[in-house]
């Protein structure tokens, strides 16, 4: 049986997160959706988290250093693909370190679902665990 997996949009515009929706349930994932920080958090830290998270730092009512070091807690169990513009992840990268990082653009989805898909054949069957 193909596990299904579960991805955690987080972005503050509902454009892009409803796009990003789109185009992933099209490959066949679940999607989750997030609005803000709280809500990144709720998902990151639930008894059955996703399997990997695309973030737009800049949410309501987060500050991002706050939730980056939060999301630093989980990143050996949940991978983060930062997809953001280039002037904010040069200040982010200063506080986390995200798996990848892919440049908001007109072509970022296909370079979005390489990446997932890549990210998500390495780690199926092998569990992630905290320090490996």
């Amino acid at each position: 049986m193909k596990k299904e997996f579960k991805i955690l949009i987080a972005d503050k515009n509902s454009n892009v997160r409803d796009f990003l929706k789109r185009e992933m349930t099209a490959e066949g994932y679940i999607v989750k959706l997030a609005e803000n920080g709280r809500e990144v958090l709720k998902w990151a830290y639930h008894a059955d988290p996703v399997d990997i998270l695309i973030l737009d730092p800049d949410l309501p009512d987060a500050e991002e250093s706050l939730l980056l070091k939060k999301l630093n807690l989980k990143t050996p169990y949940i991978p983060v693909i930062l997809h953001t513009f280039f002037s904010d992840y040069i200040a982010i990268s200063r506080i986390f370190d995200p798996t990848v990082f892919i440049e908001k653009g007109g072509n970022s989805i296909e370079q979005l679902k390489k990446v997932i898909a890549g990210i998500l054949n390495k780690t199926s069957g092998a569990d992630i665990k905290k320090g490996n």
